[in-house]
């Protein structure tokens, strides 16, 4: 994380938010790719994890320009709708990481596979960074 912001807590959680949406939604299309016989159930809730994680990255990215458009002049209604979104953000990362747990133990493409288990491990502890970013930067709050 960037601690440049200062005191301009916004932009750092929205800035971090935005980046790890689109790391969470990329990594959807990483499994994908990496796991060709994957169970169509998993295929289809990763399509729909990557079409939720997009939108939730634009929604991130609309709220960076109020901040920035605000020039720290951050209303508490705003101030309130960031610390709101940013939990919705960490909470949408942990039912991520659920659906990344259910593929990585109940997919038999992935349980023969060590490498997709590395690499579905290595995706859970990346959506788990943001987590506890996020939650550092809320609590500070």
């Amino acid at each position: 994380m960037q601690f440049y912001y200062g005191n301009q807590w916004p932009l750092r959680v929205l800035d971090e938010a935005e980046f790890w949406k689109e790391q969470e939604a990329e990594h959807t299309v990483v499994i994908r790719e990496l796991l060709p016989d994957l169970e169509q159930e998993f295929v289809d809730g990763l399509n729909r994890w990557e079409d939720v994680l997009k939108t939730t990255k634009q929604h991130v990215t609309r709220f960076i320009e109020s901040v920035i458009r605000s020039k720290n002049h951050i209303s508490p209604q705003l101030s309130q709708q960031v610390l709101d979104l940013a939990s919705f953000c960490l909470q949408e990362s942990v039912a991520f990481i659920q659906f990344c747990r259910k593929i990585k133990t109940e997919s038999k493409s992935v349980v023969g596979n060590p490498m997709a288990k590395t690499v579905m491990d290595h995706i859970i502890d990346e959506s788990e960074y943001f987590i506890g970013i996020a939650q550092t930067i809320l609590y500070e709050q």
